[in-house]
């Protein structure tokens, strides 16, 4: 077996990393802060129900390591939900209306 055939295994480790790193510098290059509290404003319409609206939402400069923003959204009405974000889009924790704050399954995710 020619000795190329061994390096094969590695080489493909390589360029899978490497892609993966070219991803996560696109993903944090492109996404705006914009992109990242529309796509919480969307899912807080989507879990509030009918009366909720994207009017109701506000967003802050996180706090902490992992969070970049915090989009607070909150009906005249009643108590409101909280989503923490990642500088990548991913949720790193929420709270809803009558729930204390918990992540969404341990580490940030994209």
């Amino acid at each position: 077996m020619p000795r190329w055939v061994w390096f094969l295994p590695l080489a493909l480790i390589v360029s899978l990393a490497a892609l993966q790193a070219f991803r996560l510098g696109w993903l944090a290059a492109n996404l705006t802060e914009g992109d990242a509290i529309l796509a919480y404003v969307e899912r807080y319409v989507a879990l509030a129900g009918p009366q909720a609206r994207a009017a109701d939402c506000v967003a802050v400069p996180g706090q902490g390591g992992w969070v970049w923003i915090t989009v607070i959204c909150a009906p005249p009405d009643g108590p409101g939900w909280r989503f923490d974000v990642n500088r990548l889009g991913g949720l790193v924790g929420m709270t809803g209306p009558d729930e204390a704050p918990r992540a969404p399954g341990g580490a940030p995710r994209t």
